[in-house]
C-alpha cells in the first residue's frame, strides 16, 4: 500500500503517531527464563482503575501495528498490554522468519497459553487495571492465541479474534473457557476455510460458551491492517468496511462485558 493510503487509513481509524496524554513505555518481563518486551499504553489524565485489555501480536511479532492498537485503546480509556510472545529482539524481518516463529506455539498450545498468560498476568498487576475488567484481543497469530487463552480457563471477561485461526488440538477444552467469546472473520479468507468455521461453531456451542461471530463479506485475511495493501487476490489485503465495522463490534462487546 502506498504510504498516503496507508496514512489515510490510519487516520480513519483514529490511530496517530502521539496523543497529548497518552503515556506509552516499553516493558521487559519474563516467562521463566525468556526475557519478554511488551507495550503498554494509557492515558495518564488521572489515576482511576479501568478495564485492561491485552494484545497479541500478528507473526510478525510486536510492531508499529499492535502499538498503534495499544494507544488507540487507551486513548478510549483502557489500560492496553501488547504482549510479546517471541521474546526481546525477537522481530521477525520476512514471512520466512514470521511462519517459523509462529509455527513454534502453533505446534505447542500449551507454550502458547503459557507465553499468553505471562503477559495477561503482567497487565492485571498494573495498578491501574481493574482484574476484574480484563479482555483480550489477538491479530492473525495472535486471534488464534487469544482463544487458546480462553481455552486454558484464563480468569478473562471477554476475547476477540480479528481474522484469527479458529483450530484448536483438543475441542474438548473448549469447556473451561470462562470468558464471552468474539470471532471477526473474513468471509474470504483463505487462511480460515469454511470447514475451520464449521468446527470452532460446533466446538463454542456443545461447550455452551457465550460466542458471538462476525462474519464480513469480500474481506480476506489481514484485513484490518492497512500495511496488508489492497489486492485481495493475494489473500490478504485491507478491507476499510470490515475494519471498521469489526472495531466497532468490538467496541459495542466491551461495553456489554465491562
Amino acid at each position: 500500500m502506498k504510504l498516503p493510503m496507508m496514512i489515510a487509513a490510519l487516520s480513519f481509524l483514529g490511530i496517530a503517531t502521539a496523543f497529548a496524554k497518552i503515556h506509552t513505555e516499553t516493558v521487559e518481563y519474563k516467562h521463566g527464563d525468556v526475557v519478554l518486551e511488551g507495550y503498554l499504553a494509557f492515558d495518564d489524565a488521572g489515576d482511576a482503575v479501568r478495564p485492561g485489555v491485552l494484545i497479541v501480536h500478528e507473526w510478525t511479532g510486536v510492531g508499529d501495528y499492535v502499538k498503534a492498537r495499544a494507544r488507540q485503546l487507551a486513548e478510549l480509556g483502557y489500560v492496553a498490554f501488547a504482549l510479546d510472545m517471541y521474546g526481546k529482539g525477537v522481530r521477525p524481518q520476512n514471512s520466512q522468519e514470521a511462519s517459523a516463529q509462529a509455527k513454534i506455539y502453533r505446534s505447542d498450545r500449551s507454550l502458547m497459553r503459557a507465553r499468553a498468560a505471562a503477559g495477561l498476568e503482567q497487565l492485571k498487576k498494573y495498578p491501574l487495571v481493574d482484574p476484574g475488567k480484563v479482555a483480550a484481543i489477538g491479530y492473525c497469530f495472535g486471534g488464534g492465541t487469544v482463544l487458546e487463552l480462553a481455552r486454558s480457563g484464563a480468569e478473562i471477561a471477554g476475547v476477540v479474534s480479528f481474522h484469527g485461526n479458529l483450530d484448536t488440538p483438543n475441542l474438548q477444552d473448549a469447556k473451561n473457557i470462562k470468558a464471552k467469546i468474539l470471532v471477526c472473520h473474513g468471509g474470504s479468507d483463505p487462511n480460515v476455510p469454511p470447514e475451520q468455521v464449521q468446527a470452532f461453531e460446533q466446538e463454542m456451542t456443545a461447550a455452551g460458551v457465550d460466542w458471538e461471530m462476525n462474519i464480513y463479506g469480500h474481506a480476506v485475511h489481514a484485513f484490518t491492517n492497512p500495511a496488508s495493501g489492497n489486492d485481495p487476490s493475494r489473500g490478504a489485503a485491507y478491507n476499510e468496511k470490515a475494519d471498521r465495522r469489526s472495531w466497532q463490534a468490538m467496541l459495542d462487546f466491551f461495553k456489554e462485558i465491562f
